[in-house]
Parts: structure tokens; C-alpha cells; sequence
């Protein structure tokens, strides 16, 4: 039994029951907010954002004061890893993230020790929203699954990832020492970031599509199981969220080997995957499809008493199978969340 005191979050991350799950949203700061466009303005462009603590903080904490949620996640990108060691990052307005050309792997080792240096603004950021967050509310920090920002590295821009698939299989050698150098500077930073204030830590795989099972085992269980294991020996005992979105009948597998407290479902996941993973001892989260949030109505209001009959007996955190789309009304989010905490949401306007 864990600490009947601590926040929602960490109680259900122990494999605590409660009366009703813990709700936080993927991407519940940013896009979907006025007030953070205000913000984007005034800092000129996503990077100086998020670089910045003092704005990334009220980024932060921006839908915290809107909705009830249980915890608050730190307003930051997957791809700030490879920007800190070293590959040109930027983002294209309306296209998403793009990458300079992919070091070699040994200028990027060289620069895993600086990266996490080069990340401190994070750690500030981290430190400012807890200091201004309820105690009975968590925080989350996170990085990118090695995989996944990988594919970015090799692509240099968000696709359907079939050059980095085929680059798994072209050249294995170079993706694991790639892998390699990620794990350490992912574990070094999700360390900085425990002991900057995050309670809680996921690791967000976001393309597991079309993985052959070898594949999969070998460049995201296996680059996740040492990122945890990194983390562990140097002390964090802050849990883990693990999310290998898109994994589908291998999620089962991960969840076996991967040594995270927790494993996040996406939209596909069946009722009884669910429940076998709470059976084997694992939280689970989701997996309510961000869609169908932003369409709202009846179907959403159904979806929603679904996954809570379906998977509220167990340890269970009421969220997405994917972020919050920018063009999502502020209402929708407020009604989930009402029927999720029984608490009216007086700031959704």
C-alpha cells in the first residue's frame, strides 16, 4: 500500500486502486490553449520556447489551472535530445519538427556528457512548476524512446519512418551504436530531471508501427530496459511510464521485459489486454482515442464510462492513446475530465 498522502498519480503508479483513476492528457499543455499562443508569440519560436524555464513553466501549468487534472507533465519536445548533442533542430510552422544532417555517431558520443549540461533549462523548468504546483498534484518529466527519436535523426523530419526502418535493416550496426548513445544521454537527462522535481518519468516510443518482433525487442525493449536500469543506479526510484504507441500484439512482450511500473495503452488496445496486463501486475493508461475527443458528443460520453467499467478495478490512469490535437475545444476536455473526477470545471471557457 502506498502513501494514502501522495498524489492520485503515484498512489495508482504503486498499483493502488482508487475510487476513481487519476486523469492527466499527452500534450494537455500547448496548442489547444489561447494563452499558450500568446506565450509562443511573445518567445518567437518553439525552441526558444521550451528553452526557456520562466515560459515553459507557465506552459506548464497553463491547463493545470483550467482542469482538475491529477498531474502536470513538463512542457518540452522528444527532439531537445538531439538539438543538446549537437544536430540542428527547428521547426517549420505548420509542418512540424526538421533536423540538420545526422553527425557520426562518435562526434554525437562525444557530446552526451554536455548534452545534459546544455538540458539544464529544463531542470529549472521543473524546478519552478514544482515549487508553484498542490502537492496532491504529481509531475511528470519524460524523454523520447531512443527508436523514436532516432527515426527523426536519420530522417531529419516526421514520415511514415520507412528510411529509418529500412536503416534498421541496412545497417544495424550503426542504429545500436546510435541507440547506445541516446540510452546514455536519455537516462542522464531523466536522472536530471528526478532530482529537478519530476515524481513520475515516461518514456514516450512513438512509431512501433510494422516492427518485426526481433526488431522491436532489440531497438525498444532492450534501449528502455537500460534507460531504466541507467536511471536506477544512480538512485531515481521515481517510476516509470513506458510507451510503445503503435506495438500492438507486442505490447504484452514489452510489458514483460521492460522493467517500467507502468505501460501506456494507445486507441487500439482491446478491453482484455488491459486487463491482462493489470493481472501481471502493471498500471495501465489510456487509451482514449484524441480524435474522439476533439469530435465530442455522445460517442466520446460513451468511450469514456467504457474504459473507466473496463479497466477501473485495476491500477489505471485515465488518459489518451495520443495527444491532444490542437484544434480540440477546450469544452470536450472539460467534460472528460468532470466525468472522470466528479469535479465540475469552472475554467473551461
Amino acid at each position: 500500500m502506498s502513501d494514502p498522502q501522495a498524489p492520485r498519480l503515484l498512489r495508482a503508479l504503486a498499483g493502488e486502486t482508487l475510487e476513481r483513476p487519476p486523469v492527466w492528457f499527452m500534450r494537455q499543455a500547448g496548442r489547444y490553449l489561447p494563452e499558450y499562443w500568446e506565450l509562443r508569440a511573445k518567445a518567437g519560436d518553439f525552441v526558444s520556447l521550451a528553452m526557456n524555464p520562466e515560459m515553459a513553466a507557465e506552459v506548464t501549468l497553463q491547463p493545470m489551472r483550467r482542469f482538475p487534472f491529477d498531474a502536470a507533465i513538463v512542457f518540452a519536445d522528444i527532439l531537445l535530445i538531439p538539438h543538446a548533442l549537437g544536430q540542428k533542430l527547428w521547426f517549420e510552422a505548420g509542418e512540424g519538427p526538421r533536423l540538420g544532417p545526422l553527425p557520426a555517431v562518435a562526434a554525437l558520443a562525444d557530446q552526451v556528457e554536455a548534452s545534459t549540461e546544455r538540458l539544464a533549462p529544463i531542470a529549472e523548468t521543473l524546478a519552478r512548476v514544482r515549487a508553484e504546483l498542490e502537492p496532491e498534484r504529481a509531475l511528470i518529466g519524460f524523454a523520447g524512446g531512443p527508436w523514436t527519436v532516432a527515426t527523426y535523426m536519420i530522417e531529419g523530419r516526421g514520415s511514415k519512418r520507412e528510411a529509418a526502418r529500412a536503416f534498421a535493416y541496412a545497417h544495424p550496426d550503426e542504429l545500436d551504436a546510435l541507440l547506445d548513445v541516446l540510452v546514455e544521454a536519455t537516462a542522464r537527462y531523466l536522472v536530471m530531471q528526478a532530482r529537478a522535481g519530476a515524481q513520475a518519468l515516461k518514456i514516450f516510443e512513438s512509431w512501433c508501427e510494422n516492427l518485426a518482433e526481433d526488431v522491436f525487442e532489440r531497438i525498444v525493449v532492450r534501449p528502455h530496459a537500460a534507460i531504466v536500469e541507467k536511471v536506477r543506479a544512480a538512485g531515481v526510484t521515481a517510476p516509470f511510464i513506458g510507451f510503445p504507441r503503435g506495438a500492438g500484439a507486442l505490447v504484452e512482450g514489452y510489458a514483460e521485459a521492460a522493467p517500467v511500473e507502468a505501460v501506456a495503452l494507445d486507441t487500439q488496445a482491446s478491453a482484455a489486454l488491459g486487463r491482462r496486463l493489470q493481472a501481471q501486475g502493471k498500471t495501465i493508461q489510456g487509451a482514449l482515442d484524441n480524435l474522439l475527443l476533439r469530435e465530442g458528443g455522445p460517442a466520446m460520453d460513451a468511450r469514456v464510462a467504457q474504459l473507466l467499467a473496463q479497466w477501473g478495478d485495476g491500477p489505471y490512469i485515465f488518459n489518451l492513446g495520443h495527444g491532444v490535437l490542437p484544434d480540440t475545444p477546450i469544452e470536450h476536455i472539460a467534460r472528460v475530465v468532470e466525468r472522470v473526477t466528479g469535479n465540475r470545471v469552472k475554467a473551461a471557457a
